[in-house]
């Protein structure tokens, strides 16, 4: 059984979805989904009885390899690392083979705290939180006994129980986020108060190629201060939209036409309890 090019555009959505989960970065999701298929196209001889475990596996490995490498370390990172934001524009026009990266598993907040958990944790989680393989495929694609797999799952969900509340009703989630622009543009501070959590947290990254805060910012009075010092400093003509971002509402902040920053929300229990200002530009999308 080998591996054809009806297979490659029936899972390749599924494997760059359990790539970009795993990495956080859209570009090296990519170039890893190509290189399985490349390397996937070449087995001829090798009987393939699964064959979405069988890439899924190959996808995976790739995935610890370059958590392994010297250029996934973020040691040097300058400031906080966001993950790369997914604009999803045309979220109810995608093919329904692309679905699958609409499913829980994807906002800014989850994918950040998956930066808590090692690579082996990492890869059990989604395998069988988001994509709901049995424990027994999960074994064979890291290559651990069943038992340990339930335990590395188990491990994994207490690291990021603090997103357990995360609210992922889009539209909730983006009237309350319009409520926030209102209110800041306004400078209500009473309605900010109602809106934002009292420690709520800012996390800017801008990789050393653009200023930003270098350690999160916590508490309303100083996220305020900081979103409005970066308002002060755009353009007259700079402006801003309400995206689908990794499948929740966000703010797109335009400069001379193109993305400038994005601005992602953790919503829990009907407050902003987090923010993700990402204004590093190798990032951004090319919109």
């Amino acid at each position: 059984m080998q591996i054809t090019k009806e297979d490659y555009l029936l899972f390749k959505p599924l494997l760059f979805s359990l790539g970009y989960r795993m990495l956080g970065s859209v570009g090296e999701t990519e170039d890893l989904v190509q290189e399985t298929f490349l390397k996937a196209y070449q087995i001829s001889e090798e009987n393939i009885e699964n064959k979405k475990a069988y890439l899924c596996k190959m996808m995976t490995n790739l995935c610890l390899d370059v958590f392994k490498s010297a250029r996934y370390r973020r040691e040097k990172y300058v400031g906080p690392w966001n993950p790369e934001p997914l604009l999803l524009e045309k979220l109810h026009a995608l093919d329904p083979s692309e679905m699958i990266i609409q499913k829980e598993g994807l906002s800014i907040a989850y994918l950040r705290m998956m930066e808590h958990l090692a690579p082996a944790e990492r890869a059990v989680l989604l395998l069988r939180e988001v994509f709901d393989f049995p424990y027994s495929e999960i074994a064979n694609i890291i290559e651990k006994k069943e038992e340990n797999c339930r335990k590395i799952f188990s491990r994994a969900k207490q690291k990021i129980s603090l997103v357990e509340g995360e609210s992922l009703s889009f539209e909730e989630n983006k009237s309350m986020i319009n409520r926030f622009i209102v209110a800041f543009q306004m400078q209500n501070t009473n309605a900010l108060l109602e809106l934002l959590s009292e420690n709520v947290t800012l996390f800017s990254d801008g990789g050393g190629k653009v200023t930003a805060a270098v350690r999160p910012v916590v508490s309303i009075a100083n996220v305020l201060a900081l979103l409005y010092g970066v308002v002060k400093k755009t353009p007259k003509d700079s402006y801003f939209e309400v995206k689908n971002v990794n499948g929740q509402p966000a703010i797109a902040i335009y400069m001379n036409g193109k993305i400038q920053s994005i601005l992602s929300f953790l919503i829990s229990h009907e407050k902003i309890n987090e923010m993700y200002l990402t204004m590093n530009p190798d990032k951004l999308p090319i919109h």
